[in-house]
């Protein structure tokens, strides 16, 4: 008769089961691992948690189908535990076995996170570092692919959704990312593709290398597919931290106030010269933004993508707020395709979340051109006219320099239900600009004109005197109150204060019908 086991020997059992567990794929895949200059799961997971907070969930599931018996764990790590002190949840794909690759029992662990993320209201991150769906195990892996897919939907809008590209992330792995609300990218090892370079060589002869195709520089910059690249994995998982500073764990909370002492009613000389009287002079905008911001801070989403307007988080009185400005420094601050879908979205995040959404103007229209046309900028530019009009934050709009035609409407403008709108004496509001004007009502007095150039320079001063101001539609209503630049920070905050408690409710419906 076999001898019973004590409690003492079945501790020690457990004990070693788990260390086991904790070893992922074993040394030498480890090593392989850091060999890439990729840090395991278990290590990332204490990189961008709270020290001593993490609790993992399922450590112990086997998998099963075609990798049973290759190890005692599955390809990811799960659990909870906290980032300054709030709890979010985690999943962190474990290369070192089986390369990552999601399989029936992967996908389980990850919905079983997901689900508890959603009922318990906290932040979700994925640190993505997966080969794709197991091939030897089929159907399975894709089943398990789709119903993460649709537990992101349905956590859309309900919690914050972070995923990380610290390795490979192909085929549908690539699409669970494109689901959440952002997509850090690591520089050198974080790739997205749903079709690898030997696919694309085969099917269409095109030669691509790997980070060409998909690695953090071309999702950054080239398709916009990673809000963030950044250089190395302890940088970018405290970004991910950063971020999460901004935001509340859910769509039923406000966001964390944190006060940093910066005055509320600070007011910065410059602001009287960092933005040129000349209307087509380019500068910086976000030159503007860090003197408005508390201590300059500043997070900027989608950096190098879009790069003519300016997105991304600031605090200001110690509330957090969503930032939206044209960018005059490229394409003259006009709106193209890609700024629409960039601003649009963001607008759509900030709604989501209970972040006030504070916009600065400075553009000259929409982008015109046939590529533009043709690529559908009415369907794209309409976004941001559907995200301003949707939202129900506080919306509080300056205009710092002009504003014309669709652009002034699209960039939070009083008719898209804005809260508060002020103008710097500098703003002008117009269907065109100057010049454009001129041509189009003067047109025959110009041709008539003894010296039609003269005559046309003429007009568009007397156009841009008696039109090119902020008072005009400050007399309509259209601005609540042209402002000292000076000021705009204490302006801004106080409208913040005033609106904190603001109450506003659409139409009850399933859900709208955005122009996508």
């Amino acid at each position: 008769m076999t001898e019973m086991m004590t409690a003492e020997q079945k501790l020690a059992e457990l004990q070693e089961l788990k260390a086991q567990v904790a070893q992922g794929g074993g040394p030498k895949r480890i090593e392989a691992q850091h060999a890439r200059g990729k840090l395991t799961a278990r290590e990332r997971i204490d990189l961008l948690l709270d020290p001593g907070t993490f609790e993992e969930i399922d450590p112990l599931v086997r998998p099963r189908g075609s990798a049973a018996g290759a190890s005692i764990s599955e390809a990811v790590v799960t659990g909870w535990g906290k980032v300054d002190g709030r709890p979010v949840y985690i999943f962190a794909y474990d290369f070192t076995i089986v390369g990552g690759s999601l399989s029936e029992t992967v996908g389980e662990k990850i919905l079983k996170v997901l689900d508890l993320a959603i009922t318990t209201g906290a932040p979700v991150i994925g640190l993505q570092d997966s080969g794709g769906a197991r091939i030897q195990d089929g159907s399975e892996a894709l089943r398990g692919f789709g119903e993460i897919f649709a537990m992101n939907t349905l956590a859309s809008g309900v919690i914050p959704q972070i995923s990380v590209a610290m390795g490979p992330s192909a085929g549908g792995g690539a699409y669970s990312p494109a689901l959440t609300d952002f997509v850090f990218a690591v520089e050198g090892s974080g790739q997205m593709y749903i079709t690898g370079p030997d696919v694309i060589r085969a099917v269409t002869g095109e030669e691509v290398s790997h980070e060409e195709l998909g690695g953090a520089l071309s999702l950054a910059s080239r398709s916009g597919v990673a809000h963030f690249s950044t250089h190395g994995e302890e940088e970018t998982l405290a970004e991910v931290r950063r971020l999460l500073a901004f935001l509340p764990s859910n769509n039923a909370e406000d966001p964390p106030i944190v006060q940093s002492g910066d005055d509320p009613d600070r007011a910065d000389e410059d602001l009287l010269s960092v933005v040129p009287a000349e209307p087509n002079r380019p500068y910086d905008v976000r030159d503007v933004i860090h003197r408005l911001a508390d201590d300059g801070d500043f997070m900027e989403v989608h950096e190098l993508w879009a790069t003519n307007i300016v997105v991304g988080f600031s605090r200001m009185g110690g509330r957090p707020v969503g930032i939206i400005a044209n960018q005059p420094m490229m394409l003259a601050g006009a709106l193209d395709i890609n700024a629409a879908r960039k601003a649009a979205r963001f607008v759509r995040f900030c709604d989501c979340f209970n972040v006030p959404v504070v916009t600065l103007v400075d553009t000259p229209g929409y982008l015109p051109g046939t590529s533009q046309e043709y690529g559908g900028i009415i369907t794209h530019g309409a976004k941001m006219l559907y995200a301003y009009s949707e939202a129900t934050v506080p919306k509080i709009t300056v205009l710092l320099r002009k504003s014309v035609g669709g652009a002034y409407l699209a960039m939070g403008s009083k008719h898209l239900r804005g809260d508060v709108n002020l103008s710097w004496p500098t703003g002008e509001v117009a269907v065109m600009g100057p010049d454009g004007a001129v041509n189009v009502v003067y047109r025959e007095e110009i041709a008539k004109a003894e010296d039609p150039e003269a005559r046309r320079k003429e007009l568009i001063e007397e156009y841009r005197q008696k039109f090119a101001n902020p008072y005009i539609p400050a007399g309509r209503g259209f601005i609540d109150d042209v402002i000292d630049p000076r000021q705009t920070r204490s302006k801004i905050i106080r409208s913040l204060e005033m609106l904190q408690h603001k109450a506003d409710r659409n139409p009850p419906k399933k859900h709208g019908n955005i122009p996508l």
